[in-house]
């Protein structure tokens, strides 16, 4: 397949699974205490920092996750580097400013108890460290290493999504108590993408490292029969 027809198609499911996440979060737009997530943090919002932290966190992830359907489509990179420029700019400006730190605070309140509550506090500071390293190696012109770290900053942006997914399964399948299933799912959403970006690269990086090789087999092989 083209590889411009896998970046739309990846494209496509990341705007799906935006349009998802715009879905849940429309309804907190009314700014009203009764809505699905916070009837479970009545006894936080009269602090203010807490409803700051959340709506902050809430508004901004939603274009955070929405610009990963542009940032990683080849066509894009290619044909308007000027506009993915622009995109990484405010990927890496909201996720350090606002995403990343509004989630901190919502992790040290986070349901679940202590052991939830440590996956956040792990998952925050490595999403927000991978944003940093893509930055940096971008603005050095670092742009292999620059993929990587962008690409492990956007598979923890995705445990928003891969969350809900297992909790929707643990929920339809299996009767676990509701506080067990959300310890499981705060580790296993961001582990789980992180193991699997990680396999990719290394995988694609043996491949190439193996095509490599075999190039230079061949091409040791031709200068040989040359001197023949």
């Amino acid at each position: 397949m083209h590889k411009y027809s896998l970046s739309f198609i990846r494209s496509s499911a990341i705007l799906f699974f935006t349009y998802i996440m715009a879905s849940i979060i429309f309804p907190y737009t009314t700014f009203r205490w009764d809505v699905d997530f916070l009837l479970t943090k009545q006894h936080l919002l009269h602090v203010d920092y807490y409803r700051l932290a959340f709506y902050a966190h809430i508004f901004s992830s939603l274009f955070v996750l929405c610009s990963g359907a542009f940032l990683f489509s080849g066509y894009i990179l290619k044909k308007h580097p000027a506009l993915h420029r622009r995109l990484g700019k405010i990927y890496v400006g909201l996720l350090l400013l606002v995403s990343a730190p509004s989630g901190l605070v919502m992790g040290f309140h986070a349901n679940g108890g202590w052991m939830a509550q440590l996956s956040f506090f792990i998952l925050t500071p490595l999403w927000w460290w991978f944003t940093y390293q893509g930055y940096v190696t971008a603005r050095n012109k670092k742009f292999k290493a620059h993929k990587k770290w962008m690409m492990r900053s956007y598979a923890l942006t995705l445990s928003a999504i891969s969350l809900r997914v297992y909790q929707m399964l643990l929920g339809s399948f299996f009767m676990i108590d509701p506080m067990v299933q959300y310890v499981l799912v705060s580790w296993v959403s961001w582990l789980g993408n992180l193991a699997f970006i990680e396999l990719y690269m290394w995988k694609k990086g043996t491949a190439a490292a193996r095509s490599a090789n075999g190039h230079l087999r061949v091409g040791g092989t031709s200068a040989m029969q040359l001197r023949l």
